[in-house]
């Protein structure tokens, strides 16, 4: 199967200096990649900045902004059966962004800011046969929010985290997750290792792929 899969954050930059991101660390996305990769599927990793080294046997595409992580995911869809979201893509970007640094004190007080695109939503009219799978960080409401997002944005499954906890949030090496179908029904994992995570999220991915229509 051909899996294409994304990890990381992104960037949105204020100036050549600063920018707005957010805390993931891509060990998730990485580790999906690495054990589909070891299962045997053809897999293209696109990533955000992250400090980890590309899977063996993984096509890695480096992207910084969530606009190119979308065209990124929009030019590789057409050759895949599954789309794994483990991005962390950033909501909002600076309206407009300086090409000198801006000095602190010439800076205003507040930062505008417009929304980027969800890349799941947009993608979403070209799903067909594909299997869609995402992930929601969450420090609140969690299994609420994963059951809005998977029918909000037409998945098959969600897998949802409290990044709140110690043991299941960013930069660790470990997970508690709850699966989330596409009907709203739930299962909650143990807390159990990122590559088992993994394997587990993998198996969901190619049990429905067996049961879909061929692809076109």
């Amino acid at each position: 199967m051909n899996i294409l899969i994304t990890a990381g954050p992104t960037r949105e930059s204020i100036d050549p200096v600063r920018f707005i991101s957010n805390r993931s660390t891509g060990k998730m996305g990485y580790a999906l990649a690495a054990r589909a990769a070891a299962r045997g599927h053809q897999v293209v990793l696109i990533s955000g900045p992250v400090a980890l080294d590309a899977p063996a046997n993984v096509e890695r595409l480096a992207v910084t902004t969530a606009q190119e992580m979308l065209e990124a995911v929009d030019a590789r869809l057409d050759a895949c059966q599954a789309l794994i979201m483990a991005a962390a893509v950033a909501d909002w970007r600076p309206v407009a962004c300086s090409d000198l640094k801006l000095k602190k004190s010439a800076m205003a007080s507040k930062l505008e800011l417009e929304r980027t695109t969800d890349i799941l939503v947009a993608v979403g009219p070209l799903k067909g046969a594909r299997v869609f799978a995402g992930f929601a960080a969450e420090t609140d409401h969690v299994l609420e929010e994963a059951r809005r997002k998977v029918k909000a944005k037409g998945l098959d499954f969600i897998l949802a985290n409290d990044v709140s906890q110690p043991d299941a949030g960013f930069a660790v090496d470990t997970n508690r997750v709850t699966l989330v179908h596409a009907d709203g029904t739930a299962e909650a994992w143990p807390l159990m290792s990122k590559d088992d995570v993994a394997d587990r999220a993998l198996d969901v991915v190619e049990r429905l792929s067996r049961h879909s229509p061929a692809r076109r």
